[in-house]
Parts: C-alpha cells; sequence; structure tokens
C-alpha cells in the first residue's frame, strides 16, 4: 500500500510540478525521520481527522514537530517548516478514545504554505531529494560513525545490538544519519536539526559528534555503575557470608555475638531475682540496648549499667551462724578484753535468734584512740557471725558523689562507694565497716556526711537511692558498723543514728595479755623462728610497754617486739649463737635505752608536794604537783601549760583553804603578804580539767602549815569553795597508773566507788582506796599528824603535783 500511495504521490508531483499538498499530522516530543516506521497516538480531533481523510484518498500525510510541545491547538506559527512525508500504514481505534497510528517515513519535505481545510491543516510542500553518491571521504565517515556506533551500543543498555546490526546494513549515508539519530534518546530540537540538515555529509557529521558526546557520557555512566555495582556486590557478600556464618553458628551450637550478648544478659537479668521495679527497668534497657548499632558510644554505657545491676546482690545471703557459745569462743579467741564489745555482739546474735524477723540490723559506732582494734574486732564479728566483711575508709572523702554516685549523663560514670563495696560483698547481708567516720570533710561537691544519713538510718536505707543506678536498693540486712577516734567531728544527726560504743585504751596488764597470746606467737612466726626457739619473759614485756611504748593500743608495742625478733633471726640466719630468752635486763641491747618514763611516788615525805594521777590517751599517769610560798602581795602564779578549767580548780583550791585558814591554824594576813606559785611538770605538755582539786589543795594546806605530805598516798577530785569532792573519769586508767607507781592508799570521790568494778581484782588487793566527800576527809590521810609539822625558816617549800584530767 506504501508503495502505491507514493508512486501516487510521483505522478501527483509530475502532474504539478513536485509542489503537492498534504493533510499535517502535528506530532509532540518526537521527530520522525526518512525509512523509519514508528507508531503515533493521535488524540486531538483535527489530527484524527487528517489521517481519516488520508487513509480514505490513500494518500501519504506530512508529519510535522511541534515547537512547542505543550500547545494543544494546532497552528501553523508551532510548527516547523521541514518535515516527513510518511505513508499510514495501518489505523487501530483505542479504548481511550484515541488513535494509533502506524507510520513509515518516506522523504523529506520541505513546507512552502500552510492552508486550513474544513476539518485539519493542510500544507503545500515539495520533497528534498536525498543524495545517494558515497564519494571516499563520505565512506570513511560512514566508518567512524558506526564505529561509534558500536561503542556506544556495547555501554548503553537502551540499545539493542540489533539496532548495530541494522545499522552495518545501511548503505546510504544520509539514511545512516537518519537511523542512529531515530534510535539515540536525543531532544526535539537536536532531532529536528539533523532532520533539517540536507546534505548527508553534514548529517554524519554532526552525528559524530552527538555520538563522541553520547560515548563520553556513557563511559562516565560505566564507570560510576562499576563503582556501584562493587560496593553492592560487596555489601552482597558480606551479608551473604553474615548468614551463612549465622547458619554455621546455628547448627554448631553458636550465635552470633550481638545476640550472643543479648541472651546472656537476659539470663542475667532472670536469675538475679531483682524486685519488679529494677527488673523492667532492666528489661527496658536491654531493648534499648538491642535496638542501637554496635558502634554507638551508648552501648558501651548500656552495658555497663546493667553489668552494675545484674551483678549486684538483690537476694542472695548467707545465713547467720546464731551458736553464742561458738560465737564467744571466736571473739575471745581473737581479742582480749573489750567485754562490753562482746557482750553488745552476743545480744545482737541473742534476739536474731529469738526474733529474726522483727529486728532491725544494729548501726554501731566503735569509738576509741588508734591501735586498739576497732577494725579487727570488725573482723571478728563477721567471722562470729558467719557473714561476709567489706569495709571502706572514709577518710578524706569530701565528694557526695563518692557516696551516691554519680549520675549516667557523665562520662566514666560509677555508682558510689556503697554500691561498689556491696558488689565485692556479692550477700545483701554483710557486715560493712566503714572507717574514720570522723575524718569525712566537706567542700563545695557536697557533704558526704549528710549522704551517709540515709545509708545509716534504719528507717530510710531499705530503699538508699544511687544516682548510677537510679532504681532503689535495700540497705536495710547489712550490718553497719563505723569507727572513729573521737565523736566530736561527727554531725549530731549522723552520731544520733547511731549506737557509740567507746574502746577506751588497753591498760597495762590487758596489753601484757595481749602480746604473751597474740602479739609474741605472731611476730616469732613472720620472722621465720619457731615458738621453742625464742620466748619472751613477762618482765621483759613489761618493761617494753612501760619503758619503750605509750599508746592506748598495742601497735608501737608489736613493732618493738617484731624489731627484738628482727635482730634473733639475724642471729639464727648467720649460724650465730641467738637467745632463747628475752629477760628485761638485757632489752637494752635490742631496743637501745630507755625510751619513756612513767610518774612514781616520791622517795620521801615532802612539804607542799602532793602526789595526783591523770589521764590520758594513752593510759593514766602520776604527777606532783608542787607549791611553793614567797614573800609578796598575795599573788597566785600558775605554771605548767594549765588549761582554763585546771586554773579555775587551782583558784577554787586557793579559796577554800583561805577561806577556812583559822580552822587549818594559818595566819589570814599571811595571804596578803605571800605569793603562791602552783607548778604542774612536764611543762611542754598542756593538761586541763577539774580532778586535781583536791590535789592542789593538799598541797597548799601542806605548804601553809609545814605538814609534810604522805608519799604513799595518792589522790583525785573536783573541789568546789564548800570543800565537797566531785566525782571524775577515766578512773581505771587512774587506778593503774597509780599502782604502777608504788602508790599504797587512793583517795577518791565516794560517787566514784561503783566505777571500780572495772578495775582488775589483783589491782584492788595491793591498794587501799579511801572514799570521801569532803576536803576535810582527805587531809587526815593525806598529811603527816601536826607533830610531824617543820619548822618555819626563810626558804620555801617546794612540790612535784600532777594532774587529773
Amino acid at each position: 500500500m506504501a508503495r502505491r500511495r507514493t508512486s501516487q504521490a510521483g505522478e501527483a508531483r509530475s502532474e504539478t510540478a513536485d509542489i503537492l499538498e498534504f493533510p499535517i499530522l502535528p506530532v509532540r516530543d518526537t521527530v520522525l525521520f526518512p525509512h523509519m516506521v514508528t507508531p503515533f497516538f493521535v488524540g486531538r480531533e483535527r489530527s484524527i481527522r487528517a489521517v481519516e481523510d488520508a487513509m480514505a484518498k490513500e494518500h501519504s500525510i506530512i508529519v510535522v514537530a511541534q515547537k512547542i510541545p505543550e500547545m494543544q491547538e494546532i497552528v501553523p506559527d508551532n510548527l516547523y517548516r521541514i518535515g516527513t512525508e510518511a505513508a499510514i500504514g495501518r489505523v487501530l481505534r483505542m479504548p481511550d478514545g484515541t488513535t494509533s497510528v502506524l507510520v513509515q517515513g518516506q522523504q523529506r519535505m520541505k513546507i512552502l504554505q500552510f492552508s486550513q481545510g474544513e476539518s485539519y491543516l493542510k500544507a503545500r510542500a515539495i520533497p528534498i531529494p536525498e543524495p545517494v553518491e558515497k564519494p571516499p571521504h563520505v565512506e570513511a565517515l560512514m566508518r567512524a560513525v558506526l564505529a561509534l556506533f558500536e561503542k556506544c551500543v556495547q555501554l548503553s543498555r537502551n540499545l539493542s545490538n540489533e539496532a548495530y546490526v541494522a545499522a552495518l546494513n545501511i548503505e546510504e549515508p544520509g539514511w545512516l544519519a537518519d537511523f542512529i539519530a531515530s534510535t539515540l534518546e536525543l531532544g526535539v530540537g537536536q532531532r529536528q536539526e539533523i532532520l533539517e540538515l540536507l546534505e548527508p555529509e553534514a548529517r554524519l557529521q554532526k552525528m559524530s559528534i552527538i555520538l563522541a558526546k553520547q560515548l563520553d557520557i556513557l563511559e562516565l555512566e560505566s564507570k560510576i555503575h562499576t563503582q556501584v555495582q562493587q560496593e553492592v556486590d560487596k555489601s552482597q557478600r558480606e551479608y551473604f557470608l553474615r548468614e551463612q556464618l549465622k547458619a554455621i553458628q546455628k547448627e554448631l551450637g553458636d550465635t552470633d555475638p550481638q545476640m550472643k550478648q543479648y541472651n546472656e544478659l537476659k539470663e542475667k537479668i532472670a536469675a538475679a531475682q531483682m524486685p519488679e521495679a529494677v527488673s523492667k527497668k532492666a528489661r527496658d534497657e536491654l531493648e534499648r540496648l538491642t535496638q542501637m548499632p554496635p558502634m554507638s558510644p551508648e552501648v558501651g554505657m548500656i552495658r555497663t549499667y546493667l553489668d552494675w545491676l545484674t551483678e549486684l546482690p538483690w537476694a542472695k545471703k548467707t545465713d547467720d551462724n546464731l551458736d553464742i557459745k561458738a560465737a564467744a569462743r571466736v571473739l575471745d579467741a581473737n581479742h582480749y578484753g573489750l567485754t562490753k564489745m562482746k557482750e553488745r555482739i552476743l545480744e545482737y546474735m541473742a534476739v536474731r535468734k529469738l526474733a529474726a524477723d522483727r529486728m532491725r540490723s544494729p548501726i554501731l559506732c566503735f569509738v576509741g584512740p588508734p591501735g586498739v582494734g576497732k577494725t579487727s574486732l570488725g573482723r571478728s564479728i563477721a567471722q562470729a557471725l558467719g557473714r561476709r566483711f567489706v569495709r571502706i575508709s572514709l577518710g578524706g572523702i569530701r565528694d557526695e558523689a563518692e557516696i551516691r554516685g554519680h549520675r549516667r549523663t557523665y562520662v566514666g560514670a560509677l555508682p558510689g562507694r556503697i554500691i561498689q563495696t556491696m558488689r565485692t560483698a556479692g550477700t545483701v547481708n554483710p557486715l560493712f565497716m566503714m572507717d574514720e567516720i570522723d575524718k569525712v570533710g566537706i567542700d563545695f561537691r557536697g557533704d558526704p556526711s549528710a549522704a551517709l544519713l540515709e545509708v545509716l538510718d534504719p528507717e530510710q536505707n531499705h530503699a538508699f537511692s544511687d544516682h548510677y543506678l537510679d532504681v532503689p536498693y535495700d540497705l536495710s540486712r547489712v550490718m553497719f558498723i563505723t569507727t572513729a577516734n573521737i565523736l566530736d567531728p561527727v554531725p549530731p544527726a549522723l552520731r544520733d543514728r547511731m549506737e557509740v560504743i567507746e574502746l577506751p585504751g588497753y591498760i597495762e596488764e590487758e596489753k601484757l595479755e595481749i602480746a604473751r597470746y597474740f602479739l609474741v606467737p605472731k611476730q616469732v612466726t613472720e620472722h621465720g623462728l619457731q615458738l621453742s626457739q625464742l620466748r619472751f619473759t613477762d618482765s621483759a614485756l613489761r618493761r617494753i610497754i612501760r619503758e619503750y611504748t605509750r599508746e592506748a593500743g598495742v601497735r608501737n608495742l608489736e613493732r618493738e617486739i617484731g624489731g627484738i625478733c628482727r635482730k634473733v633471726a639475724k642471729l639464727v640466719a648467720e649460724g650465730n649463737k641467738a637467745p632463747t630468752a628475752i629477760k628485761a635486763e638485757a632489752l637494752n641491747k635490742y631496743l637501745g635505752p630507755q625510751k619513756f618514763f612513767w610518774g612514781t611516788a616520791e622517795e620521801k615525805d615532802e612539804v607542799g608536794a602532793a602526789t595526783g594521777v591523770m589521764w590520758t590517751e594513752v593510759g593514766g599517769d602520776t604527777t606532783t604537783i608542787e607549791v611553793t610560798l614567797m614573800d609578796g602581795k598575795g599573788n597566785l602564779i600558775l605554771t605548767g601549760q594549765l588549761g582554763d578549767v585546771m586554773k579555775e580548780s587551782a583558784q577554787a583550791a586557793l579559796s577554800y583553804v583561805r577561806s577556812r585558814a583559822r580552822e587549818l591554824n594559818v595566819e589570814p594576813k599571811r595571804f596578803e603578804t605571800t605569793d603562791i606559785h602552783i607548778h604542774v611538770p612536764a611543762g611542754a605538755v598542756p593538761k586541763d580539767g577539774p580532778s586535781a582539786g583536791i590535789t592542789m589543795a593538799t598541797a597548799l594546806v601542806s605548804a601553809f602549815t609545814k605538814r609534810p605530805v604522805r608519799r604513799e598516798v595518792a589522790m583525785t577530785g573536783e573541789i568546789t569553795l564548800r570543800g565537797h569532792v566531785l566525782p571524775i573519769g577515766g578512773l581505771k586508767e587512774k587506778v593503774l597508773a597509780a599502782h604502777r607507781a608504788g602508790i599504797k592508799t587512793f583517795i577518791l570521790p565516794k560517787k566514784n566507788q561503783k566505777d571500780l568494778i572495772d578495775v582488775p581484782r589483783d589491782v584492788l588487793g595491793d591498794l587501799k582506796f579511801t572514799f570521801v566527800e569532803n576536803i576535810e576527809e582527805v587531809l587526815p590521810i593525806a598529811l603527816r599528824p601536826e607533830e610531824h609539822r617543820i619548822a618555819e625558816h626563810a626558804g620555801e617549800k617546794l612540790v612535784r603535783p600532777t594532774l587529773a584530767a
């Protein structure tokens, strides 16, 4: 049909001098080239009528592109002047109302004039002849274009190999250029530009430039695609390998590390027996952990938090040993003395045995000087109870976060030392010792002692809040024991929460027993010796205690014993003869000369010198209070670094003597013409306290009456202006000091008689105790009778007094 129409058109051209009139089919977004077969979808009414009229008259039609594709109205000004004559092959009506027209381009046409028909646009046009000559340079150009087109076909995913084969079989240069232009993805403008190039050579050159640009773009696309494909292939390969690894691990019973970690934490949470609120918190954090990328910085923080939650003891506990007799044996085996302390622990165990569910754990505070065994006693209590022992030292802590921890918003945050120590304990009911609670500091970071209020309060510590955990933790089953050297620095609110138990310093007899049964065996064994190789006599130990140590505890005593053991061990190691017994007279050889001196009774009775006793942290001691009288104006001179209380005691004693001058056979006017000097030896040592009152009064009476003071008598007690004797403290240490100094008679306030229960029985048997209520009872016992009065002379009487704290 196309050939018939073409022949008819040729006849018509010949009849009208090649100027023919054709229906016009405007098209958008494409250009039809000669020899190309292309389907068009025609929707505009005028275009459909043009196609139908051409079909009815078996004429060709001119396909021409629109300059503005979006314009719906068909107007000549919007159409190019070069188009393509096309033969209509078939026409199909589509369901959507459009018409599908299959056309084949015949030749280029130049439109001379448009004319409006009755129902569609027509145009008068003349054909443009196509040269078919193929000179050598055109032949070469065709080969170059084919080579470029071949490369484009190889690189492009939109061009098929059939297109290259078809181009390879085209021999006409113009046709080749048109074919390649129709297969490439070119815009309407570029296609129209090629259509309007009438010379085949120019058309081929244009296509050569377009193909070169297309080839550059395709090569760049290919490079990018290759790189992307490599990355995708790598990712797919890794994914595939991971899936294979998972399958292998599943077969072997292993799991993915992340899943393994998740499962482990899940099992730990389930096994930790946490309270429901804490367990929910842990599960929520675990869920967050599983949803985070492995490299997220929060992964480590959440994992650490979950580790703390799961490793804390929530329900695990040890059973208390409630065998009171066995506990008493343990305490006695580890510590000598400390009767009150041991009784308190055994009482706690007894109540636990009878009413375990109703009793709260006690919070004890051991107060005493260094070296008396506060910390080791806590360890022994834990052993007696069958609990785990943990301790922290609070000395120097100044940050409240040390107790409560840091919030998790801080980098490197951790729980406080309470929670850390509970994790170390591993049970909910350990014996928790807090050493040096009196040395807690305070600064701008908070007050740690305020944070301890919650820890040491039985009403609150069942829900202790640590900033890091952010969940309540039960400390109510913990037995807390704190230690302090003195109570003054401890805040009243904190002191009120604790049961204070004082540990006084050891007396000489207790130190002797501790050295005999604990320190000597320990030091001998630690220095590689056998107990049969070396022993210490009691006299040697007593001399070490008196002359080489001065302390409330036994640390220095242990050091001195260790020093002797080292010297003996050196002799044994050198193969020399070593002593098997350390005696008192040999101590100078091992420890050097005497380091400390204790007070002793005076060698003879003296006027104005009365023996008193005093209490110190390292035990009791005796001292002599000296009074001398000088001509003067009635001034009172006090020396010996006395405190305010002790100075007031001296003034009270003097006032009493002056008020009783006539009864004491002292001329009252003497006080106006005599200066009185009271001195307490060891002037470098500060002294204070009221208990030297009766001693100073006795020395004053002796100085004024010239009656000597008995050297074998010591005394202690506070004096009032009326002469009453008031009770004092530290009696046990004072009595032992008097016994050590060789005193035979000890005068003390009657109200202190009850305190003698703490004094060892052998000491009670060696001393004669006189209990007094008034100074008038003291003087007949302490002073020699009137017939022993020393005659007046120009000198003054001097006496070495004692301090009673």
